[in-house]
C-alpha cells in the first residue's frame, strides 16, 4: 500500500501545496479542513482521484476536533508515515488594546496547541512502529520579533522549540521530527503585507523543496536558504540598530491560513 501523509490547513496555501507535491509523489493523502467544498474541488482540478484522498472537517483550534479527526484517520486510512501540521493564522496584535489579548490566545490556540493537538493521536503509535515524520511548520517570523505581529512572532517561536522539545522526546524511538521555517510564500496569509517581501516564493517551489527536506529527515530546515542567511544577520544587528530599522510597522488584519 502508498505511503499516507495527514495535513492539516489543506484547504489553501503552503498545506494545499504540499498535499499536491506528496500526492505526486505517490502518497495517499489524509486531509484536514474546515472548508470540504474546497478540498473536493481542488482535487478533481488536479486529477486527484476520491480513493486517493480522505476528509477531516475539523477546526484546528479545537484540540478534542483535531485529535477526533486524527483517531478517525486511524481507523479509516491507517497510520500514516507523516504527519504535518501546517494549519496557522496570522493576526496583528497591539498590546495597548485590551481586546488583541484575545487575539494572542486565539493565535497560540491554533498554531501552538493545535500543533500538538495534531501530532497526539499519532505519537504513541509511530513510536511502537519504529518509525513516521512528524511535521511542524514555523516561520522565519520566529527568529526576530516584528512590531505589530507580536502574537504571529511568538507563537512561530513556540513552534521551533516545541518541536525541538519534541524531537528530544522521541529520538530513541526512531520518529523524526522536522521543523519547516517558510521565509516569504506568495499565500493568502502574505498577500495582505504592506512592506517588501525578499525571496517571496511561490507555494508550489517551497513545497517541493519542503518534500525533498521532509524525506531526507533534515531536523530544521530554513526555505530559501537565502532568507535564513537574511535571518541571521537580522538576529545578531544589535537592538537598537533593530528596533529603529523597524519601528513604524503597525498590525495588520487577520488572515487564516486554513
Amino acid at each position: 500500500m502508498s505511503k499516507l501523509v495527514f495535513i492539516t490547513g489543506a484547504s489553501s496555501g503552503i498545506g494545499q501545496a504540499l498535499a499536491l507535491q506528496f500526492f505526486r509523489a505517490g502518497y495517499r493523502l489524509a486531509l484536514v479542513a474546515r472548508r470540504e467544498e474546497v478540498i473536493h474541488s481542488w482535487a478533481k482540478a488536479h486529477g486527484i482521484g476520491a480513493e486517493w484522498y480522505q476528509i477531516y472537517s475539523a477546526d484546528v483550534a479545537e484540540p478534542g476536533r483535531i485529535m477526533a479527526a486524527g483517531v478517525r484517520c486511524l481507523a479509516e486510512q491507517g497510520l500514516p508515515d507523516v504527519v504535518l501540521a501546517s494549519a496557522g493564522i496570522s493576526i496583528g496584535m497591539d498590546t495597548r488594546f485590551a481586546s488583541d489579548i484575545a487575539v494572542m490566545a486565539q493565535t497560540f490556540a491554533i498554531n501552538n496547541t493545535g500543533m500538538a493537538a495534531t501530532f497526539q493521536p499519532f505519537v504513541q503509535k509511530m513510536s511502537e512502529r519504529g518509525h513516521g515524520v512528524l511535521v511542524g511548520v514555523a516561520s522565519v517570523a520566529a527568529i526576530r520579533g516584528l512590531p505589530g505581529h507580536g502574537a504571529y512572532c511568538a507563537s512561530k517561536a513556540g513552534v521551533v522549540a516545541y518541536c525541538e522539545s519534541l524531537r528530544g522526546e522521541l529520538r530513541a524511538s526512531g520518529v523524526k521530527v522536522v521543523t519547516l521555517v517558510p521565509g516569504y510564500v506568495d499565500t493568502p496569509l502574505t498577500q495582505v503585507n504592506r512592506y517588501s517581501m525578499p525571496f517571496l516564493m511561490r507555494p508550489e517551489d517551497f513545497a517541493v523543496r519542503a518534500l525533498t527536506a521532509i524525506e531526507t529527515g533534515v531536523s530544521y530546515r530554513v526555505i530559501p536558504w537565502q532568507m535564513g542567511v537574511a535571518a541571521k544577520l537580522l538576529r545578531i544587528l544589535p537592538n537598537a540598530l533593530y528596533d529603529r530599522l523597524l519601528q513604524g510597522r503597525g498590525r495588520k488584519p487577520r488572515i487564516d491560513a486554513t
